[in-house]
């Protein structure tokens, strides 16, 4: 509990946008909790779903309400076809709120037990199904 956690989220988010801004390339952060969602999207360009958070249906639909690009990372206990169902949930909140539906898909491999996590490149062309780009 006494370890360092961070500069905290504002001052961290202005130095994402400073470097994005000096090297002319996107940024992109993870956001964990719904009431992220709004204030990282003032300063970067992409907002990402951790793997383990993908099933949170408020912390999508808050990403997705921003009108920013949302990456969704696919938890690697999920069958690659299942993020379908996800991209789904984070497109009706887009459309709901009026902004543009850019979402994208991120294959994070499959664990088989203890720190062993494998990728199958079938995903790939699974995924490519939500008609999202992949990464």
């Amino acid at each position: 509990m006494d370890s360092f956690t961070g500069i905290g989220d504002e001052k961290a988010l202005k130095i994402l946008a400073e470097v994005g801004a000096h090297f002319g390339v996107p940024t992109v952060t993870d956001i964990h909790e719904s009431a992220e969602a709004a204030m990282a999207a003032e300063y970067v360009d992409v907002l990402q779903i951790p793997a383990f958070l993908f099933r949170q249906t408020e912390l999508l639909a808050a990403a997705a309400k921003t009108g920013k690009w949302v990456n969704i990372k696919k938890g690697q206990f999920l069958a690659p076809h299942d993020m379908l169902q996800v991209v789904a949930k984070a497109r009706l909140a887009a459309k709901k709120a009026g902004v543009p539906e850019d979402i994208m898909v991120c294959e994070r491999g499959v664990s088989f037990g203890y720190n062993n996590l494998v990728s199958d490149m079938r995903s790939l062309a699974i995924m490519r199904e939500t008609q999202c780009p992949v990464v």
